[in-house]
């Protein structure tokens, strides 16, 4: 989808130090009271999340839920003094609210500020602030989701890796898809995951995968193979990368990164997917998810690129069958979690009001809370996305600064309550107890 694939320039970047006054009045807006940057070796007790049948559950046994959000940027902007603090006014903001993962991009691949070079190629710089997030995101007790590439072509995405190979003389094909088949494209991903997943923390000390700041890994963000519709290039692909993914780090969860459409052989496919069209993407939300080491399956909500001129009302009608539909093939087929790790109301949208995108959001926050009450496969969703001021080249049309409008931080705070509520009083502490309370 275009709203993540958009590239900024290296002269727009280089504008941003001058919204550093702008970065200042993000800590306003959050109420900082703590500019120092702390004691992260400090214990915070975190516990791994886990997967047990249709739910998440932390080591103590108790269920898990997620309320979260998705704020790509997080690595790009810890890498300069001038925008790291807008990492903090982030994360602040999200505990606050109640909520409980961000999700955000471990990579950047041949792009401005690459973590990755070149093949195996490094920027200790780049990879510091990725440490610095972590380290942030553990200090304000908030679980990261890491996706680990991207289908897109922002930020490098499948498109680098293809062209990598093609310099070196060694790939198979100019086709993005070769980054699915060509096996030294494959090699090339595999080092790359190893070299995050063992990644020592230069502020915390701990390794990734020995982390439970990390909640999970998401293997690829939206992925497609749109030169195989049978859907067994991506398939073979997921099979390998999440084998290989667990053998070195057994500790977290792992998921594909799926929009949720259904194959051509789907009995869904003519009722829940969009159009037909979406069923001849290479991709297919049962049997990408069925494979033995994913453990959730995720599916996104964006009506609004999926549908032309669709009436509000019965596109609210289309939210909730989509995210019924998932929730119940995570209850009766998958026996896993289910979660929507991207959903937005897009402000391109005809007559946009903010009240229309606070009913878009409770839309979906209802079934999942629904779900949730009755012990269902339901297990949480991801606003896309959150931004601070100061960040305008990074928003699309579906970005929101959390604090901006009183309504929608009001339903976004009441959901985290609910779904706390859900694991009992008890679990009510610190930002918790204070915002469920009022």
């Amino acid at each position: 989808m275009y709203h993540k694939s958009s590239r900024m320039s290296t002269g727009q970047r280089l504008m941003y130090p001058i919204l550093g006054i702008a970065s200042c009045i993000a800590f306003i807006y959050v109420s900082f009271s703590d500019l120092s940057f702390g004691d992260y070796h400090a214990e915070q007790k975190m516990d791994f999340v886990r997967r047990n049948g249709t739910h998440l559950v932390v080591d103590d046994g108790k269920m898990f839920y997620v309320n979260g959000w998705n704020s790509y940027w997080l690595m790009d902007q810890a890498v300069d003094e001038y925008s790291r603090p807008r990492v903090r006014a982030m994360f602040q903001t999200g505990s606050k609210m109640g909520m409980t993962v961000c999700r955000a991009w471990a990579f950047n691949d041949g792009d401005y500020n690459a973590l990755q070079i070149s093949p195996g190629r490094f920027d200790e710089r780049v990879f510091r602030a990725l440490d610095y997030v972590i380290a942030e995101a553990r200090r304000h007790e908030i679980r990261l989701l890491f996706s680990l590439v991207n289908n897109l072509e922002a930020y490098g995405g499948k498109t680098q890796y293809v062209k990598w190979a093609w310099e070196e003389g060694i790939g198979l094909s100019s086709s993005n898809d070769s980054f699915f088949y060509d096996p030294s494209i494959r090699q090339y991903f595999k080092d790359y995951v190893k070299v995050i997943l063992t990644r020592k923390n230069t502020i915390t000390g701990v390794e990734y995968r020995n982390d439970p700041t990390i909640f999970g890994w998401e293997l690829i963000n939206e992925p497609r193979c749109m030169t195989d519709n049978s859907g067994d290039t991506l398939q073979d692909w997921i099979v390998e990368m999440s084998a290989y993914v667990k053998s070195i780090d057994k500790n977290h969860l792992l998921t594909v990164g799926l929009e949720g459409f259904y194959g051509p052989n789907s009995p869904k496919k003519p009722t829940v997917n969009p159009g037909e069209y979406f069923s001849l993407l290479g991709s297919d939300f049962i049997r990408n998810s069925e494979i033995q080491n994913i453990d959730f399956a995720s599916a996104h909500i964006y009506p609004d690129h999926w549908f032309k001129n669709q009436d509000f009302e019965e596109e609210l009608k289309y939210v909730a069958l989509w995210t019924r539909s998932h929730i119940d093939d995570g209850d009766r087929i998958l026996r896993k979690p289910i979660m929507f790790t991207e959903f937005g109301y897009s402000t391109l949208n005809k007559d946009f009001d903010p009240s229309k995108r606070d009913r878009f959001f409770k839309t979906i926050y209802d079934v999942i809370y629904k779900s949730a009450k009755k012990q269902g496969a339901g297990a949480g969703s991801f606003v896309w996305q959150f931004w601070v001021g100061g960040m305008e080249k990074y928003n699309d049309d579906f970005g929101i600064v959390p604090w901006e409008r009183p309504e929608t931080y009001k339903l976004i705070t009441q959901h985290s309550c609910r779904m706390a509520r859900i694991r009992g009083s008890a679990e009510l502490k610190g930002n918790l107890k204070e915002l469920c309370s009022q």
